[in-house]
């Protein structure tokens, strides 16, 4: 089965998405499996309209688990269910 797919919406020179970024690979490097893919949201206009205000804006499988922060807790008990 594959690794679940944690997407991280963010932009350059962004402290809150530099910290969920951290956050994400310490979780990850604490055990919790998933991919981590990172999108750089000013490569796309309708990202940037629709994320600037909220980011960083992180994504599980499709479905918004956390912005603004990582809800650490929160992203570990939506990763069991998916694994359940």
């Amino acid at each position: 089965m594959p690794s679940p797919r944690v997407r991280l919406y963010a932009r350059p020179d962004c402290h809150l998405c530099d910290e969920a970024r951290r956050q994400l690979l310490d979780l990850r490097a604490g055990g919790l499996d998933f991919e981590l893919e990172e999108i750089d949201i000013e490569t796309d206009d309708r990202l940037l309209r629709s994320y600037l205000e909220r980011i960083p804006v992180i994504e599980l499988e499709g479905e918004i688990v956390s912005e603004l922060h990582l809800d650490p807790d929160g992203l570990r008990s939506r990763l069991a269910t998916l694994s359940a």
